[in-house]
């Protein structure tokens, strides 16, 4: 009797472990998992037709807290949009005025504190990517992006995708303010070249070309002025020395990178851009500021995983896909601006042709499609009205480059080819908090004294007691991560393990409710830094003096 009792009291223990297993299986893509199904469901539903505003914009200045100058600002090159009238006004429609972004405005702090540190750090760890691959490779009537970077593969040590696909991890210094990683995601950005960027003038593939390729497109993006395309022919004033770049060959390029009057087949600085690019792709012109067709951009967000060194959780919150299908020339691109301009006038909501299962497309020739999970963890398609969201920081904005960010924040050079951390290494001096192009001082002491805290809203509870003590903000303690500092990039902007874990937590409940219409942040005390309803235009930045025209994504290496 009593081992018939024994065994029998370990039937629920046997019970509870398969629940686990089979609950994971479910999770990462088992049962009747169909990525293509709500957005499919919510085709038709009209749903908020400002979503491209985001979150940001509905905080409140207090008078005096700007933290809109890091998108609102004066274009370079290409995008000749000037857009820093929005630090001054809420330039809103009669529609948008009353702020949907509503999970914003509720305190998950108690949510939060239900879930234990083992089920979340479970959960987080588990793996809703490779389910995703497998069950669009296995749909061959969808006709969008099918994930096709293979990550369980990995990365050599060049940043290579191991998988042959073409993919090249991109380390890149994080947008500041919402995109730190103490304010609840870190993420990690892959590029792609077309086939033709990939070899050589006879068609083979060959990596040195693509390394080349990949040098001057990194130098056409990520230089804060426009490289001269001849020898003697000067930048602006005050312009850095060109752009530091991995070993590339000049007798590939036929072209004089850096200057010196020689052709040598390793060189680490670009100087001047040749009118095309190398190889196979030598029919396509380069040109400054822009990506040329075929581009494409993956990008995930994850959740926070405080045991691994660059916090990059194994689950992703949000798989994010842009490709170039269109290289609208200068005329084009201006004449874009234009319409968005008398648009906005005419009180008309942006609109951007496509659907979910394609992307939506903007005017300026990116097709951007996004996945997000589902109440069980698993990627799903994005409805239209998710997909809206995606479209604000990828449409018309000042600060963008090409409508992107993160290749014009590269690190430099070799040190900048690989999968994202902000970790200092000996061989990324530039790891320390660098300033924008421009500007004298560090990038996030600048955003810290403009903001008056980490976030636009100014309710980020540690990183106010971390750098600003009794209310006043402590500068030497901020420069410790400043070049020249004991400390780098990751002791500013990320968080502590228990406020990781907290946001990982809050993020959960946003996904158990499957309310992304209402956003996507999350918010850990009361949201006293938000506006509810923007009730006059102005806010108070313009009469405080305090708007800067200086913002920019490109920074002083």
């Amino acid at each position: 009797m009593p081992a018939r009792r024994e065994r029998l009291l370990s039937v629920p223990l046997v019970v509870a472990a398969m629940s686990a297993v089979l609950a994971a299986a479910a999770r990462c893509g088992g049962g009747d998992y169909d990525p293509l199904a709500t957005a499919a469901a919510r085709a038709g539903h009209a749903g908020n037709p400002e979503a491209s505003i985001p979150p940001m914009c509905y905080a409140s200045t207090a008078g005096g807290a700007n933290g809109c100058w890091t998108c609102h600002t004066i274009g370079i090159g290409p995008n000749t949009l000037a857009d820093h009238d929005l630090q001054r006004e809420y330039s809103f429609s009669d529609a948008a005025r009353r702020n949907p972004w509503t999970n914003q405005l509720e305190d998950l702090s108690a949510v939060a504190a239900r879930t234990s540190d083992a089920e979340i750090l479970e959960y987080i760890r588990e793996d809703n990517y490779a389910p995703l691959r497998r069950a669009l490779a296995a749909r061959p009537d969808y006709p969008g992006y099918v994930p096709d970077l293979d990550l369980e593969a990995g990365l050599d040590d060049e940043g290579f995708a191991r998988d042959g696909s073409g993919f090249r991890a991109v380390r890149y210094k994080p947008f500041p303010g919402s995109f730190w990683p103490t304010n609840g995601s870190a993420g990690d950005v892959f590029i792609r070249l077309p086939a033709a960027f990939r070899a050589d003038a006879s068609g083979a593939p060959s990596r040195e070309v693509y390394k080349l390729n990949l040098a001057l497109l990194e130098a056409a993006i990520a230089s804060p002025s426009p490289l001269p395309p001849r020898v003697g022919e000067a930048g602006p004033v005050g312009a850095p020395a060109g752009r530091e770049v991995e070993p590339v060959s000049e007798l590939l390029a036929g072209f004089d990178l850096d200057g010196d009057g020689a052709l040598e087949p390793a060189v680490t600085r670009v100087l001047r851009l040749p009118a095309r690019y190398a190889g196979a792709a030598a029919g396509v012109a380069l040109r400054a500021w822009i990506y040329p067709r075929g581009a494409e951009l993956l990008h995930s967000v994850r959740y926070l995983d405080p045991d691994r060194p660059a916090l990059l959780s194994a689950r992703m919150k949000e798989l994010r896909y842009a490709r170039k299908v269109d290289e609208p020339d200068d005329w084009a691109i201006a004449r874009a601006y234009e319409r968005e301009a008398q648009e906005k006038e005419e009180g008309q909501p942006p609109f951007h042709a496509g659907g979910p299962e394609v992307g939506l497309r903007n005017a300026f020739g990116w097709q951007i499609q996004g996945f997000i999970e589902d109440e069980q963890g698993r990627l799903r398609l994005q409805t239209a009205e998710e997909h809206r969201a995606c479209m604000g920081c990828h449409g018309a904005v000042g600060v963008a480059v090409d409508h992107t960010f993160s290749l014009a924040r590269k690190v430099p050079g070799a040190a900048g080819w690989r999968h994202q951390d902000l970790r200092g290494m000996p061989d990324v001096p530039q790891a320390p908090d660098v300033p924008q192009a421009g500007h004298a001082e560090p990038e996030v002491l600048t955003y810290l004294r403009r903001a008056g805290g980490a976030d636009d809203y100014r309710g980020n509870a540690e990183m106010l007691a971390r750098f600003f003590p009794g209310g006043a903000l402590d500068e030497a303690e901020v420069r410790r991560g400043a070049p020249g500092g004991d400390r780098d990039l990751a002791y500013l902007v990320a968080p502590s393990r228990e406020r990781a874990l907290l946001l990982d937590k809050a993020y959960r409940a946003l996904v158990r409710a499957q309310r992304f219409e209402a956003g996507r942040d999350v918010t850990l005390g009361p949201a006293t830094g938000v506006l509810r309803v923007v009730e006059g235009e102005s806010t108070g930045l313009g009469e405080a003096q305090r708007v800067y025209l200086d913002g920019r994504a490109h920074l002083a290496w």
